[in-house]
């Protein structure tokens, strides 16, 4: 004869779910201090001085244009390779924000030429708000 023995009790596995609220709240926390807000670097431009300057109000509203003394054109990180390309990105980056300001920062050792050509796609883009970056001369 044979005897059977049962388990009077069952293993009950689950997950405490107590503590999920603070681990969540401190995954966001770290998240929140380690990223890092991208920013356009550009290109590697050398600013003319000024007299006086004014500092824009906000930089929510600003699309960046660099012009390097190879006469390269940048905008917000974007390589142009044709200036028509420029009109595409500014007019699209207008239709996104309607108080949208070009600021242009151009070595003071860039053509003219292609400053006058950046400007006149500006025109046609219709992106009429457009600032130009310098450096503040010590005297």
């Amino acid at each position: 004869m044979s005897v059977k023995i049962q388990r009077k009790s069952q293993l009950k596995i689950s997950v405490p779910t107590a503590s999920m609220p603070d681990i969540i709240f401190q995954l966001l926390i770290f998240f929140m201090v380690t990223t890092v807000l991208r920013q356009y670097t550009g290109l590697q431009v050398k600013l003319p001085e000024a007299k006086m300057v004014q500092k824009l109000e906000s930089k929510r509203n600003v699309s960046t244009i660099w012009i390097d003394k190879q006469n390269r054109v940048v905008i917000d990180d974007v390589s142009i390779t044709k200036l028509s390309d420029l009109r595409t990105i500014a007019y699209n980056k207008l239709l996104e924000n309607p108080r949208l300001v070009i600021s242009l920062k151009v070595d003071e050792e860039a053509d003219m030429g292609i400053v006058v050509d950046v400007q006149q796609e500006l025109r046609k883009a219709n992106t009429l708000r457009v600032n130009y970056s310098a450096h503040q001369s010590i005297s």
